[in-house]
């Protein structure tokens, strides 16, 4: 075998190989979060992705409906945040980056 077919053979592993890694689709990581209250005073919420990994450290505000932070928040180490509910209304937002975020109003906090 010459020089020349082993480079050409080489190269052309080296092209299926790459084309093999981009025809792989990516795998769906989207957020999924749940709030639910505790008691009359307190809700309680959890955050993750759908594949079912945790997030923790994760965004997750309280905001009023005028957009102002009520309270500035991020997921513990076992991905929940409890908070004390606020007296106005609000939403809550988990902001795992770019594209990954989801709002939960009030109205939709199981009781």
């Amino acid at each position: 075998m010459n020089s020349s077919h082993s480079t050409r053979s080489a190269f052309l592993t080296g092209v299926f190989f790459l084309a093999a890694l981009a025809a792989t689709p990516a795998l769906a990581h989207n957020p999924v979060a749940s709030c639910k209250a505790v008691g009359a005073e307190k809700v309680l919420c959890t955050g993750g992705f759908s594949d079912g990994s945790a997030a923790p450290g994760v965004t997750l505000d309280v905001i009023s409906y005028d957009e102002k932070v009520l309270l500035p928040g991020k997921l513990s180490q076992d991905s929940t945040l409890e908070f004390k509910k606020p007296e106005q209304e609000f939403y809550i937002l988990f902001d795992a980056g770019p594209g990954h975020v989801v709002e939960i109003d009030q109205s939709e906090i199981a009781q």
